[in-house]
């Protein structure tokens, strides 16, 4: 009993928002679209002052011309990589430890541990090194965390961290066992967060489209 507890974590889930209720705020996402598309029509053909319209053709070139843009935008890449980091944790059984004592973690999961905070450490050790020096490489020109390069990477520098420590949990507590374990823990957050990502492509390109037309 002892030993099989942490290899029960794939049935241990990440919090995560029901299909449901995604696909109401999806279908409102497409519905706000349509009804802009056809409002901005509506004001522009009253000549109101500020107002492009989505139909037209400046709108329709704007919207086919610009699409690839607008959905391949940071938010979108800060979004998959920490569905990866917490797919990663999920999948190595990293969050099982949050449910379990200590005391009841099998010999292997113990040494896993330890061998992930010590690969943590290094990890910050680096991090800093590159930031917290004087004239540090991730710093900005005036030597600044924000805004710097630093700033703008903190999460995939994040998602990094989360990852490194999975994979390495994963792999020495046995609970990741071939590369194929792996590549099934990194893509395990994705294909979790699907809807999600649904969500985030309608969302973002209604934002676009309403700071085009009154923008």
């Amino acid at each position: 009993m002892k030993s099989n507890h942490m290899n029960e974590d794939h049935n241990i889930k990440i919090p995560h928002f029901s299909k449901e209720w995604l696909g109401v705020v999806g279908a409102v996402l497409l519905l706000a679209q349509l009804v802009l598309i056809i409002l901005s029509w509506l004001l522009s053909a009253t000549r109101l002052e500020g107002v492009r319209s989505l139909l037209s053709s400046e709108g329709i070139r704007w919207f086919v011309g610009d699409f690839s843009t607008i959905l391949a935008s940071p938010l979108l890449a800060w979004l998959l990589l920490m569905l990866i980091a917490l797919g990663a944790l999920q999948k190595s059984g990293v969050v099982s430890l949050f449910t379990t004592r200590y005391s009841l973690f099998t010999y292997r999961d113990k040494v896993a541990l330890r061998v992930s905070i010590a690969f943590l450490i290094i990890y910050i050790i680096i991090i800093g090194l590159l930031t917290l020096l004087p004239h540090a490489i991730l710093l900005s020109a005036t030597g600044s965390l924000f805004p710097s390069a630093f700033s703008r990477s903190l999460v995939p520098i994040i998602a990094f961290g989360l990852c490194l420590i999975s994979i390495t949990f994963g792999v020495v507590g046995g609970h990741l066992r071939s590369l194929s374990d792996i590549v099934s823990a990194l893509s395990f957050g994705i294909v979790q967060g699907a809807p999600i990502i649904i969500i985030y492509l309608l969302a973002i390109q209604l934002y676009a489209s309403l700071r085009f037309v009154f923008g």
